[in-house]
């Protein structure tokens, strides 16, 4: 059975940093492009983050570009999403995501993955 389990979400100030870790057991996802997402109350789903299998390639919200960096470690099957200057506006629950296809250009649609987190709360205040 396959799960992606996040944590290192909590209450921030803003400016402040958070680093947030995905661990997936079940398979590796070694050859499998990974992201995160983040839903606000009252709202969709959206992109924060993605990167490809190989992890040379990534991928960012123009909203988080500059402050956010994902990474992954592949021997851990771990995927990371580091949060730098934190805003107010980066409050919402965050998604690891995995696309079950190997081998596949990193997208930033949310039907484009398969598997999914149970979520991890950020909280930013002003």
């Amino acid at each position: 059975q396959v799960q992606l389990v996040e944590s290192g979400g909590g209450l921030v100030q803003a400016g402040g940093s958070l680093r947030l870790s995905c661990a997936a057991s079940g398979r590796t996802f070694s050859r499998n492009t990974m992201g995160w997402f983040r839903q606000a109350p009252g709202k969709e789903r959206e992109f924060v983050a993605a990167i490809s299998w190989r992890g040379g390639s990534t991928y960012y919200a123009d909203s988080v570009k500059g402050r956010f960096t994902i990474s992954r470690d592949t021997a851990k099957n771990t995927v990371y999403l580091q949060m730098d200057s934190l805003k107010p506006e980066d409050t919402a629950a965050y998604y690891c995501a995995a696309d079950r296809s190997t081998y596949t250009i990193a997208s930033r649609r949310v039907d484009e993955y398969d598997y999914w987190g149970q979520g991890t709360q950020v909280t930013v205040s002003s």
